[in-house]
């Protein structure tokens, strides 16, 4: 899938909910500039951010350090000292907390800034911003962006402000193609399908967590309804977990983001849903309904593209409603966001 200008402003609104950053101030501004290259709108966000940062003082944490020192600092390691007969040198083995910008957080942010300002892919003017940032990371280490472990970077009330900044990272790393040429590092003229794959799920469970905290959206895992006096090893059965789920007034919606580069599968002439999605919705929506009161319907929901034909489906299948639709990401926000809002009729009774 390419994005088109109006998807590269759409692709931040995307990031705005997917990261928490709804009320964040110049969202607003950068969502109304036209953008003709993805990469140079991923470098405004650091841009701005970074900078916003840096006005507001970059997040430092405490450090735990050991040192062998002449003069006391923080706490005298008893055991540390006399193993290495450290006193022997009128020394002693300390253990102390320091207040450091050098953090996890900071040191991705000026490890991604690096690999944009060499990508040669942005803009020359964005690119003397970035370089204008770097002076105040001057003590933060560069590392290998490749050797980030995402999972662990945690948030609180004193960096909540970094989780957009450490979003927009994490897909500009996913989205990286590495060559060798020119001993350079290119990338990807778009973020991979894999990272947008990402993005459009999350960005789908945290707008109607945004809009609509009453339906409870969330990510839910759904148990096998099987018969557990005669199962045989199921514990080998997958998980099932789902992207969105929506509750009101006793009815679920069950919604699967797709973001694939082809929606539609096509086999001796006749273009179909993907089997294994359907079947996937088919497990989640028939095992959910325990009760079998069919209130548990399933919804495909796919990033359309610009094949003719477009998964329309809308049937009942032994007494559950299932469906699959595209949401088109390439067109004004205020569309996007009405189709959103109409697919919360799946939920009346």
């Amino acid at each position: 899938m390419t994005p088109g200008p109006i998807a590269i402003r759409n692709i931040y609104v995307m990031m705005a909910y997917a990261f928490g950053a709804m009320r964040d101030e110049g969202k607003d501004r950068i969502a109304s500039e036209p953008f003709d290259h993805l990469h140079d709108l991923l470098a405004e966000i650091l841009v701005r951010g970074v900078g916003a940062e840096v006005k507001r003082g970059l997040h430092r944490d405490y450090r735990r350090n050991r040192e062998d020192l002449a003069t006391v600092r923080g706490r005298i390691d008893i055991t540390g000292t006399i193993a290495t007969r450290s006193t022997v040198k009128g020394r002693l083995v300390c253990e102390f907390d320091e207040y450091e910008i050098d953090t996890p957080h900071n040191r991705v942010l000026k490890s991604v800034i690096v690999l944009l300002i060499r990508s040669g892919q942005i803009a020359t003017s964005r690119k003397g911003s970035l370089r204008r940032l770097l002076p105040y990371l001057n003590e933060v280490t560069l590392i290998a962006p490749t050797s980030i472990r995402w999972a662990t970077l945690t948030y609180h009330r004193a960096n909540v402000r970094y989780r957009m900044l450490m979003g927009v990272c994490e897909l500009i790393v996913r989205g990286l193609l590495p060559t060798r040429a020119s001993g350079t590092t290119d990338l990807a003229a778009w973020i991979s399908d894999d990272a947008m794959s990402t993005l459009y799920e999350r960005f789908l469970r945290e707008y109607y967590a945004f809009h609509h905290p009453e339906l409870s959206p969330r990510a839910s895992h759904l148990a096998w309804d099987y018969d557990h006096e005669s199962a045989v090893g199921a514990a080998q059965l997958p998980a099932m977990r789902t992207d969105v789920t929506l509750r009101r007034d006793g009815r679920v919606l069950i919604i699967d983001a797709k973001y694939y580069s082809q929606t539609l599968q096509s086999r001796w002439e006749k273009e179909t849903i993907h089997s294994g999605n359907l079947y996937q919705m088919l497990a989640y929506v028939k095992n959910a309904d325990i009760d079998r009161s069919g209130a548990i319907s399933g919804l495909l929901l796919y990033a359309r593209t610009g094949a003719s034909t477009q998964p329309d489906l809308d049937v009942m299948i032994q007494g559950n409603r299932v469906g699959a639709r595209s949401l088109d990401l390439d067109t004004p926000w205020e569309e996007i966001r009405s189709e959103l809002e109409g697919i919360l009729r799946w939920l009346d009774a």
